[in-house]
C-alpha cells in the first residue's frame, strides 16, 4: 500500500528509510494533534517523540506516540541551550537506529512538492546522499479580508492560501548527520543547500485570534523566564503582532496576488558560514514579512494540511 500526498504520484517499491521526528510543545492543544495527525501520516507515529516542556493543559497525555518529560526550571543552562542541547542529544543518540531525524516545532510542516512525491518518506529516500537538508520556508498568513473564521474541522490550507517567503525559515531541520543544531535550529554544525523542492510551510500566522492568544502567552514567557530575544516575535504582544499581519497582507483592490514559484527567491546568500563553524540561515523573519512579497499557495499543496 502506498501513502501519497497527492493523487496520481506513486512511492518507489524500494526500501524506505527509518525516520525518526521531534517536536517540542508546552500547552499546544491546538497544533500538537495536527503536528501528530501529520507526521504520523508521513513517518508512523510510533516514530514520533514529543517532547513535553511542562505543559499543563493535559495536550500531552495518553498520546499516541513516546512522550519524554522536560525537567522544569532552571536549567544548568538558559532554555534556548537546554532545548538544543536537549533536542541534539536525542537526535544523536536516535541516529544509531534510524536512517534520518528531523525535528519541527509544532506549527511546522516538511511538505515535499506532491507533484513529484508521494510521502516525506519517498522524498527522504529520493535524497538519500544529502547529510542535512533544509526547506523553503514560508509563513502562511490569515488574511480576513478574504478568509473567515478558521474551521476546525477543515484542513487548514483548504482555508489559508496566502504566504511569504522567509529565508529564516529555511531551517535544516533533516538530518543524516550527528551535527548538532545551533541558532535555534537555524543553523547546524554542518554545511547544507536549500531545496526548492521542499517547503517548510509555518503556521504561526496561520489564524488571527490564535495568534493573539499565542503571543500573548509567548510574550509572558519572555518576560518572566526571558525567553526568545529582543528582536523576535517572543517580545511582541498579540496586539502589536496582529496589527502587523493585518499589514502584511494588505493589497490593493483587484491586484492579482500571483502563485508562489519555489524558483522566485535568490537563494545565493541565505545559508552563511559563521566563525564558530555553524552554518545557517541569514534573514530576519521580521524583516522579510514586511518586505516580501505576497503571494499564493499553489492549488496542489491545498489538501495535504
Amino acid at each position: 500500500m502506498t501513502s501519497t500526498l497527492s493523487a496520481g504520484v506513486e512511492e518507489d517499491a524500494g526500501e524506505k528509510p527509518r525516520v525518526a521526528a521531534l517536536t517540542m510543545a508546552r500547552d499546544e492543544a491546538d497544533m500538537l494533534p495536527r503536528w501528530i495527525d501529520y507526521y504520523g501520516r508521513q513517518l508512523g507515529s510510533e516514530n514520533l517523540i514529543v517532547i513535553d516542556d511542562n505543559s499543563v493543559d493535559g495536550s500531552t497525555e495518553n498520546l499516541p506516540c513516546a512522550v519524554y518529560r522536560m525537567q522544569p526550571a532552571p536549567w544548568k543552562s538558559s532554555w534556548v541551550v537546554a532545548r538544543r542541547k536537549l533536542v541534539s542529544g536525542f537526535a544523536r543518540g536516535l541516529l544509531a537506529c534510524y536512517d534520518v531525524v528531523l525535528y519541527t516545532d509544532v506549527d511546522e510542516y516538511l511538505v515535499p512538492d506532491p507533484a513529484h512525491y508521494g510521502s516525506l518518506a519517498h522524498y527522504l529516500s529520493t535524497n538519500s546522499d544529502r547529510p542535512v537538508i533544509a526547506a523553503l520556508g514560508l509563513n502562511v498568513l490569515h488574511n480576513p479580508r478574504f478568509e473567515p473564521t478558521f474551521d476546525h474541522s477543515r484542513p487548514i490550507l483548504a482555508q489559508r492560501r496566502f504566504v511569504k517567503f522567509s529565508p529564516e525559515m529555511c531551517k535544516p531541520l533533516i538530518k543524516r548527520s550527528p551535527a548538532e543544531w545551533s541558532a535555534g535550529f537555524h543553523g547546524i554544525k554542518s554545511p547544507f543547500v536549500i531545496d526548492r523542492g521542499l517547503l517548510l510551510l509555518h503556521l504561526k500566522y496561520y489564524d488571527m485570534s490564535r495568534l493573539a492568544a499565542v503571543a500573548e502567552q509567548r510574550h509572558s514567557v519572555y518576560q518572566q523566564e526571558s525567553r526568545g530575544s529582543s528582536g523576535s516575535a517572543w517580545a511582541i504582544g498579540g496586539d502589536e503582532l496582529t496589527s502587523r499581519l493585518l499589514s502584511w497582507v494588505q493589497t490593493p483592490n483587484g491586484q492579482d496576488i500571483p502563485e508562489f514559484d519555489p524558483n522566485e527567491p535568490d537563494l545565493s546568500d541565505v545559508v552563511q558560514p559563521t566563525r564558530q563553524g555553524v552554518y545557517r540561515s541569514m534573514g530576519a523573519d521580521l524583516t522579510a514579512m514586511e518586505e516580501n512579497p505576497l503571494r499564493r499557495l499553489p492549488g496542489v499543496f491545498r489538501n495535504v494540511l
